[in-house]
């Protein structure tokens, strides 16, 4: 780009903190202006919000990618436990679990942005969307009640033995290989765990539902409020010599790869799939797309919408709160030190 030697489409990868500043550098075309009623109208329920900057739309949705809990329906019937709709039955089916001599829930700390997902999403649970995108521009936000509860709920699992004793030396690839093995009744992931779970090699293939994470009785979020987002996508050159013929491709790649990368299994359909065959789709792909369509709102990974610094301090200090290192009221006085970010959001 700084040579003035880019395509007229290029990849950007997670939307947020990534490509804010090539947007900001004036790199990137603008393309309100060139989207009709009618492409808007294809695109699936919040993606045209979660697109737009400040009034601007720079690119299109692609995939999109969502997390939530994945359960071991197998192990919960062992243990006589129920699948948790609330905060309180998921305690109550961790120590079910735990008295069936069960992991709970598995984790791969080593790798930090695991751990991270059970805060975020507990927060956005205990806080609601609306004060946790406040939080990101102001910081000290993050230092009020809400957020010490959402700590305190976050380190009471912990203490409650909810996670694997081997998290902080267990990373990314071997909470997957143990979860796929049988080795714990719950993970909260991404979609991109599917694939994994449904191979013929898993030991629980057929074994796993995915569903929202649960609600808090004294929480302000509910299972609506997604954690994930149509974070990927192409942009446009602002130097191209085409700009009408540019965005024209952009809105048939952007939905073309988005519906027939669904139905290959590579993401969940940012567009609407009313016309699309699904039969051969997994229970977990239509399950999670059937969640995604309850949207009233996302929000994306915290690590691509705080600034870089803000971003590991964020899982560090959620290592140390899993650790029983800190309290929740020190963690929340330190999340109130980070940078804001100065995304759209």
């Amino acid at each position: 780009m700084a040579a003035g030697e880019a395509p007229d489409l290029f990849y950007g990868m997670g939307g947020g903190s990534f490509m804010q500043p090539y947007i900001k550098s004036g790199n990137v075309l603008e393309i309100s202006s060139y989207l009709t009623d009618d492409i808007k109208e294809r695109m699936g329920p919040g993606m045209a919000e979660a697109i737009n900057m400040d009034g601007k739309i720079y690119t299109l949705p692609v995939y999109t990618h969502i997390a939530n809990l994945y359960v071991n329906t197998e192990l919960f019937e062992q243990a006589g436990a129920k699948i948790p709709t609330t905060y309180k039955e998921l305690l109550d089916a961790v120590t079910k679990l735990k008295a069936a001599g069960i992991t709970p829930a598995v984790i791969g700390e080593k790798d930090r942005w695991p751990g991270m997902y059970w805060y975020d999403i507990i927060a956005m649970r205990q806080a609601g969307n609306v004060a946790v995108m406040e939080a990101f521009k102001d910081p000290s936000k993050w230092d009020s009640p809400d957020f010490v509860a959402a700590a305190t709920k976050m380190q009471q699992l912990a203490q409650a033995g909810a996670f694997n004793s081997s998290m902080f030396s267990m990373s990314y690839d071997e909470m997957l290989g143990a979860f796929n093995a049988g080795n714990g009744a719950m993970m909260f992931q991404a979609n991109w765990v599917n694939a994994g779970i449904e191979d013929p090699s898993s030991a629980v293939k057929g074994k796993v539902k995915v569903i929202p994470f649960p609600v808090f009785e004294d929480g302000k979020g509910t299972n609506t409020e997604i954690f994930g987002g149509a974070v990927d996508g192409f942009y446009i050159n602002q130097n191209t010599k085409h700009p009408k013929e540019a965005v024209e491709f952009l809105m048939y790649l952007s939905e073309q790869l988005g519906t027939q990368g669904f139905l290959a299994g590579a993401g969940l359909p940012s567009w609407k799939t009313d016309a699309l065959d699904t039969s051969s789709l997994s229970s977990l792909d239509l399950s999670a797309a059937d969640i995604m369509k309850t949207a009233t709102s996302f929000i994306a990974w915290w690590d691509n919408i705080l600034p870089a610094e803000s971003a590991e301090a964020h899982k560090n200090l959620i290592a140390q709160l899993l650790a029983g290192d800190v309290t929740p009221e020190e963690f929340c006085k330190q999340m109130a030190q980070l940078k804001p970010t100065e995304l759209s959001l």
